[in-house]
């Protein structure tokens, strides 16, 4: 089971959204079978099934063991993942594209850059599972507290600033063997979770 797993399919994308499909992926973060899940959601056992035949057709959950019980099989499944995230892929056409409005002050275009950020990750991830290789990544997330709008305008120039220089350090045209990177940095205000 992975911590965490990529939605690319629509299709999987509709199967996930789906409150009753949502909790019993929820519950399968430990192995249940339909019987026991439909004790603890309060569902009739095939009503969980046919949830679970469509979760399963999708990649969201995988048998994990099936036992005998008298004249019936009993299916054990697990999640995927203890959580997903829905690529903006699924969305095709309409997904957010950072290039249609580069702005680098609008929330927006920060948003349509997160979005990228969540796709091309997602695909590099899947790619990596399939090749059974890891992906190397880097993350800085961190908090500041600004006295002033000037103090973060400031900040963000000279944040600018130091990276361009240090990528003009580190950046090589001519590698042959190199390999693109993308960086990518945001500075928002923090969302208080009350």
């Amino acid at each position: 089971m992975f911590d965490v797993a990529v939605i690319e399919d629509p299709a999987a994308a509709e199967v996930s959204l789906d409150p009753t499909r949502a909790r019993l992926l929820a519950e399968l973060a430990e192995p249940g079978s339909a019987t026991t899940l439909a004790h603890r959601v309060g569902l009739a056992r095939q009503k969980v099934n046919y949830h679970l035949r469509a979760l399963e057709r999708h990649g969201l959950v995988e048998l994990v063991e099936e036992r005998r019980k008298g004249n019936v099989t009993e299916r054990v499944l697990q999640a995927t993942a203890s959580s997903y995230v829905i690529s903006p892929a699924a969305l095709g056409a309409v997904q957010p594209d950072p290039e249609r409005a580069p702005d680098r002050l609008s929330a927006r275009w920060l948003l349509a850059l997160a979005s990228r950020l969540v796709r091309d990750v997602g695909a590099l991830l899947a790619g990596a599972t399939k090749a059974q290789k890891r992906l190397a990544t880097f993350g800085l997330d961190g908090e500041i507290r600004f006295a002033s709008a000037a103090d973060r305008a400031a900040f963000a120039e000279e944040l600018a600033h130091a990276v361009t220089t240090l990528i003009g350090r580190y950046h090589d045209e001519t590698a042959e063997d190199g390999r693109d990177h993308r960086l990518v940095l945001a500075i928002h205000p923090t969302v208080r979770s009350d």
